[in-house]
């Protein structure tokens, strides 16, 4: 089983960047579809943004596009979320997903990342 871990949360400063990155453990990653969500306290959970098994095609969540970038590099099983002019508004767990692809559903999960913007 594909299992996902995520690293590069942190603190940063408001106008801020980030790089979080989802390392995939076993030969499967290029047929997941691949997705970053974030949840803030007492929210719901979002997506950010979602990338095709070969990266060919992208999505962006509403109000996501601009400040966020997704990518993958499959020849070391990572997909990545470049996120820019960070907002206090940012700060939520930030967690990677991946979706057998033709299936629709996300059923793997990493643990998440804090990511904690201050004013």
């Amino acid at each position: 089983q594909m299992q996902l871990v995520e690293s590069g949360g942190g603190l940063v400063q408001a106008g801020g960047s980030l790089r979080l990155s989802c390392a995939a453990s076993g030969r499967t990653f290029n047929i997941y579809e691949m997705g970053w969500f974030r949840q803030a306290p007492g929210k719901e959970r979002e997506l950010i943004a979602s990338i095709s098994a070969n990266g060919g095609r992208i999505y962006y969540g509403e109000g996501m596009s601009g400040r966020f970038t997704i990518s993958r590099d499959n020849a070391v099983n990572t997909v990545y979320l470049q996120m820019n002019s960070l907002k206090p508004e940012d700060t939520a767990v930030y967690y990677c997903a991946g979706s057998l692809a033709g299936t629709g559903t996300y059923d793997r999960w990493g643990q998440g990342t804090q990511v904690t913007v201050s004013s």
